[in-house]
């Protein structure tokens, strides 16, 4: 039988079979493949090279740069330094307030240039921020001519002023209209004003931000009996004016615990001002060896009020200590009696010593001094387990 011939072959186009064109297009993928590669291969070589070029060239111009000399970013220790600080004023600077290392520049040079027309120098600064660390991170630039002009004005010069913000910074931070000129009007209301008013600020920085009067203060203040215009009268209206009420009041009753009348601790206090400064515990325990080791009535005190000021563990005790050695030597002279009690308690250690132990011979003298040296040495009783209680700033 006669084999049938394929139709196809009939027709003169070339056709291949199905594995010849799978074999053919692996080889054209395959060189394809290959010629990829060197392309890519070419462009990454140039690439590299170009990037290896433009790296010489900006390091190039680095270099350029610096040895031209090109100037370097200004920080806070330059503005301090062209201010006028020193080394060891910087690092005390940076060393009480590490965050000005990082300080705003425009805020900083601004509030710089106050500080300079105002005339403070840079050792003024360091004890302003040693005094308040937070001085220049304040919003100082508020209200900054006005209340310059009222504080010089208060003041009298700008060198007191100057003297008065290194003493107290925070009057370039107070609320200007809020708290100072109230405060300073109270003071002058009530009879103190002027120098004697300068003289307060200078001492009790905190006389702006904690003075307060109520009815009961300002009868306190008359049951003093200081009147106005007298040298004591500015001291107390002062001390009870930053007090608080409650502690005045705890302070008088300590008193009255002992025997003493509400009026004669008030008039005690107008005649020793400084006494609204110590505490309730010092008061108590003083009174106690007044009364009980000593032997003398609560109403001496009225006065002698330095029994009361004088340091208990430091000075009294060892004196009486001393006063009875010097008894059992049969030494002369003797601390015996109230008036040479009294006498030795209220002198100066120099002065002490000299009338007291100096006056012996070396020998005698030594054996004397290390008795007093040992009373010095005695603490107090579970002083080291005290429990510190705070009640607050001032008294």
């Amino acid at each position: 039988m006669e084999s049938k011939s394929n139709p196809l072959s009939r027709i003169g186009f070339p056709f291949t079979t199905s594995h010849q064109l799978l074999n053919l297009s692996k080889i054209r993928f395959r060189n394809h493949w290959l010629l990829c590669i060197v392309i890519r291969t070419a462009t990454c070589s140039t690439k590299c090279q170009a990037e290896v070029l433009t790296s010489a060239v900006a390091e190039e111009s680095v270099e350029s740069e610096a040895n031209n000399s090109s100037p370097t970013k200004e920080d806070s220790m330059q503005i301090f330094k062209k201010w006028g600080c020193n080394e060891n004023e910087i690092s005390k600077l940076f060393t009480r307030r590490p965050s000005l290392r990082n300080a705003d520049l425009v805020q900083l040079q601004s509030k710089l240039s106050l500080l300079t027309g105002l005339g403070l120098t840079s050792s003024d600064l360091v004890k302003i921020v040693n005094c308040r660390p937070r001085f220049l991170s304040s919003r100082i630039n508020h209200y900054f001519d006005e209340r310059i002009e009222y504080f010089t004005q208060l003041f009298g010069s700008k060198d007191m002023l100057c003297k008065a913000i290194v003493r107290n910074p925070s009057l370039l931070t107070y609320d200007f209209h809020s708290k100072i000129k109230p405060t300073i009007a109270l003071y002058d209301r009530v009879g103190v004003s002027g120098n004697d008013l300068i003289s307060m600020l200078l001492s009790r920085p905190t006389l702006i931000p904690r003075t307060s009067f109520n009815d009961d203060k300002l009868e306190y203040i008359r049951k003093t009996g200081v009147l106005k215009g007298t040298k004591m009268y500015k001291y107390i209206v002062t001390l009870i004016a930053i007090s608080r009420l409650e502690t005045i009041q705890e302070k008088v009753a300590n008193l009255e615990k002992f025997g003493i009348s509400e009026d004669e601790v008030l008039a005690l206090f107008g005649r020793s001002p400084l006494l609204l400064t110590l505490s309730v515990d010092k008061v108590q325990r003083n009174m106690t060896f007044v009364v009980a080791t000593l032997k003398l009535p609560a109403i001496i005190v009225l006065k002698y009020p330095f029994l009361l000021f004088n340091n208990l563990e430091a000075a009294m005790k060892p004196r009486l200590v001393l006063a009875g050695k010097i008894q059992d030597m049969g030494l002369s002279p003797e601390i015996k009696g109230r008036a040479a009690i009294l006498r030795a308690l209220r002198m100066a250690e120099k002065r002490f010593l000299k009338a007291y132990v100096s006056c012996h011979p070396q020998d005698v003298a030594d054996e004397l001094m290390e008795v007093y040296r040992n009373a010095k040495c005695i603490k107090r009783l579970a002083e080291g387990s005290k429990k510190i209680e705070r009640k607050g700033f001032p008294f």
